[in-house]
């Protein structure tokens, strides 16, 4: 596997799929004000994946879902519930985050992914300890393909 980071826009990166940071699918996406990532797909892709994930039962977590992109240039969108019921992350809810999105791109056959600093916005986590339990669990899985790193930097 191909690991790098970059600075910038989630959005603006040239990959098949991204990883979203969403919740456990206990609230509706309507009740929300979607915000980092997931607000900036509504804003640029519109609504279509959250009604998607609407569909979905509750995702335990660190698990992860798929839904189309909307109207991103992405193959797919892979969501994952990075924090609790108490909107907080957890190393272990961001290793099984990224360990559970790259088992579902590498099932769907997807070759380039990027993820956000899981954790690091509403889960309440330093981004450099994010990014560093990120990095470690990368180290640990079989994946085919190239995974990015993204961390938020406005443009």
């Amino acid at each position: 596997m191909e690991i790098a980071t970059a600075y910038g826009d989630l959005l603006d990166q040239e990959v098949e799929v991204i990883v979203n940071a969403w919740n456990r699918n206990i609230f509706p996406w309507w009740l929300l004000l979607p915000q980092g990532v997931s607000g900036a797909i509504k804003r640029r892709g519109g609504t279509g994946p959250f009604r998607e994930l609407a569909r979905m039962p509750m995702i335990p977590l660190g698990g992860a879902v798929e839904t189309g992109p909307g109207t991103l240039p992405f193959r797919a969108i892979i969501h994952v519930a990075g924090i609790n019921l108490l909107w907080q992350s957890s190393e272990w809810s961001v290793r099984q985050s990224v360990r559970n999105a790259l088992a579902l791109a590498s099932q769907r056959g997807y070759r380039s992914v990027a993820l956000p600093l899981i954790g690091s916005g509403s889960g309440g986590r330093r981004s450099e300890r994010v990014r560093q339990w990120m990095e470690d669990e990368l180290r640990t899985i079989d994946f085919d393909g190239r995974v990015l790193i993204v961390e938020y930097r406005r443009t």
